[in-house]
């Protein structure tokens, strides 16, 4: 039997430079939010482009993040992870020159690209640097938190540097993440020599699964500019079945698939793939409300509004680093899981009261606290089990899966919750008007789009209910930290870099 390897001497100094790296892919996802109405009017970008500075890097990101953790597994985590960041740099410094639209987008979208190829080296590097299961589970409480709080920290960096600077610099910060994470890696990180996967790559699995889930989140895109049932929106959702359905076929025939499905069939592991991007579509649902709310009905600037969001942020930390790492290790994941989406559902609908005139201190505040427990308190265990006992070789591309599913969870959130809002807000407006001067009138304008608000943020409730009830029924691991098989073959005595991870 062979050696257990011992662990890295500066394994806590990595993660530092891991998760700055982690914190500048999340983050970016919002952070580019609040900066974009003064992108749009400096640029003169078009109120029908305007969804596309936000749409081309959910896209490159969400379409590509399978073949990029299939790349970390080829190529390396560390050679990944260093070009990921170095391509992410650039793209960011050209999209803060940008001095046309097309530039912006261009930009946005190699920033997807490269955040493809880093997400998922950067986990599956935590993954196999962090092998016993006490610092395991510290080490994934932090990235948990990162992971967790990143899109709430983007809201509020947005703010101060839209206000205080400009909006490029929105995209200019990136770079400074960008080189410490590089400096931090060439110095410090360490990837085992074992555990790379040297098959080639699957072309036609790339090809399908990108294509599948562009069109997926395409299709959401289009339904909440076009409506659920135009031509464009169900010819992208019936491609999407299509190409995934192929995508399938073709990774069970296959002798090296980008996606083994040994990785997504296994009970758990599927089960947080499930229930984590169910509860990342209520969650992205409420940034996009709370930041209407805040800003067009309380009159909060883009400061205010993205510092009104810490308590969330505090909450996420809070519940990943102190209650999910110290529970860990002595219950199972389920009864972290399912609990933790409860409270964040709790934490929802009392956000759901939201009124014209409410106190922040009485409904935002409460509300905000109880989403960042519960959803850093299930983090934290999700993230750990997603790659937990996967063949080393197979590290990058279940890293990737999570992503996938968050984002995918989050293009979801957004056009699915948005359609509900604004349905809801007709449905209020037309019952309650009484001439055409109402909709000139502040108040009324604001009553209805508060009630829409309200409406959506009560289905993004439910969601976060049903993610807990399929963590509990799907989910059946025993308490992390024990002998687990790994993929049904050998236990982790056996296998030189046991991986659990994220």
């Amino acid at each position: 039997m062979p050696e257990t390897p011992q662990p890295d001497p500066r394994r806590w100094t990595a993660l530092i430079f891991i998760a700055i790296a982690q914190l500048m892919v999340v983050l970016d996802s919002t952070v580019v939010n609040i900066a974009l109405p003064s992108a749009q009017q400096d640029l003169g970008i078009s109120d029908g482009n305007k969804q596309w500075v936000i749409t081309a890097y959910t896209l490159a990101f969400g379409g590509l993040l399978l073949f990029g953790g299939r790349v970390s597994d080829l190529w390396g985590r560390k050679n990944t992870f260093i070009v990921g960041l170095l391509g992410f740099a650039v793209a960011s410094a050209i999209g803060g020159a940008a001095v046309n639209t097309a530039m912006l987008l261009g930009a946005r979208t190699l920033q997807g690209v490269f955040g493809a190829l880093l997400a998922p080296a950067a986990l599956s590097l935590l993954a196999v640097t962090f092998t016993d299961a006490k610092e395991r589970a510290k080490a994934f409480g932090i990235y948990g938190a990162i992971a967790g709080a990143g899109a709430a920290v983007g809201l509020i960096l947005g703010g101060v540097l839209t206000q205080f600077l400009n909006w490029r610099w929105a995209l200019f910060v990136n770079i400074l993440f960008a080189i410490a994470a590089v400096i931090g890696a060439v110095l410090v990180i360490r990837e085992p020599a074992q555990g790379r996967n040297r098959n080639r790559v699957d072309i036609p699995g790339v090809i399908l699964a990108s294509a599948g889930l562009v069109a997926l989140v395409y299709g959401f895109s289009r339904a909440e500019s076009d409506g659920w049932t135009s031509g464009m929106t169900l010819g992208l959702f019936v491609g999407s079945v299509v190409l995934l359905g192929a995508f399938a076929l073709v990774e069970s025939r296959v002798s090296a698939p980008l996606l083994p499905l040994r990785v997504v069939t296994e009970r758990n592991r599927g089960g947080v793939y499930l229930s984590l991007g169910l509860a990342v579509i209520g969650m992205f649902g409420l940034f996009l409300f709370l930041t209407y709310y805040l800003q067009q009905v309380m009159g909060y600037s883009a400061l205010k509004s993205g510092f009104a969001f810490l308590p969330m942020v505090g909450g996420m930390v809070v519940g990943s680093t102190q209650i999910g790492t110290r529970l860990m290790l002595r219950v199972r994941p389920r009864l972290l899981m399912a609990p933790g989406f409860l409270v964040a559902a709790l934490g929802m609908l009392v956000l759901a009261q939201i009124k014209v005139d409410s106190s922040y201190a009485e409904v935002l505040l409460p509300g905000l606290v109880l989403m960042g427990l519960g959803m850093g308190t299930a983090f934290m265990p999700a993230m750990s089990l997603a790659t937990h006992g996967v063949r080393p070789e197979d590290a990058g591309v279940a890293s990737a899966m999570v992503n996938t599913s968050q984002q995918v969870g989050g293009s979801i959130g957004t056009a699915l919750l948005n359609t509900l809002a604004t349905s809801a807000t007709a449905t209020w407006v037309s019952s309650h008007i009484t001439s055409k001067a109402d909709l000139k009138n502040k108040l009324f304008v604001n009553q209805s789009a508060v009630h829409g608000y309200s409406v959506a943020i009560y289905w993004a409730t439910g969601i976060l209910v049903l993610s807990a009830v399929l963590a509990f029924v799907l989910i059946n691991a025993g308490v992390q930290g024990g002998h687990e098989q790994i993929d049904g073959e050998k236990s982790p005595e056996d296998v030189a870099i046991p991986v659990i991870a994220h």
